[in-house]
């Protein structure tokens, strides 16, 4: 594939027609996407602010820094390949389903603060 420069001073130059200014494209020849992750603060979780274009995983980290690090308080950067983010489908939403029956894994069936009450109580009748 070939294309001309798509920078403005030289086509208005009229040089775009030079065989010289026209590059041949290899199928892995582009920039890739990188998805970009910042920490707003210490010990808080990464989160996902956006996507670049770069030519390597260095470019991508500095290209983040800039769109996604200056524009709010930003002390860690993560940037991975789109290509290397593997997701589920919605068609298998079901592995995400729990059985009901685990109620004991929820605290709120078990009733302490009825005997933490009496507790209370009962100290309360011996410091009087």
């Amino acid at each position: 594939m070939k294309i001309k420069s798509l920078d403005p001073r030289i086509t208005r130059a009229g040089i775009e027609s030079e065989e010289s200014m026209e590059i041949q494209l290899q199928p892995l020849d582009h920039f890739e996407t990188y998805e970009v992750f910042h920490q707003k603060k210490r010990g808080t979780h990464h989160q996902h602010v956006g996507t670049v274009h770069a030519p390597n995983p260095e470019m991508a980290l500095l290209f983040g820094k800039e769109q996604y690090g200056r524009r709010g308080a930003c002390v860690n950067i993560w940037v991975t390949k789109t290509a290397d983010i593997f997701a589920s489908d919605y068609d298998d939403s079901d592995i995400f389903d729990t059985t009901p029956e685990k109620l004991y894994r929820e605290a709120a069936p078990y009733k302490v603060m009825d005997r933490i009450n009496e507790y209370k109580a009962k100290q309360a009748q011996e410091n009087a």
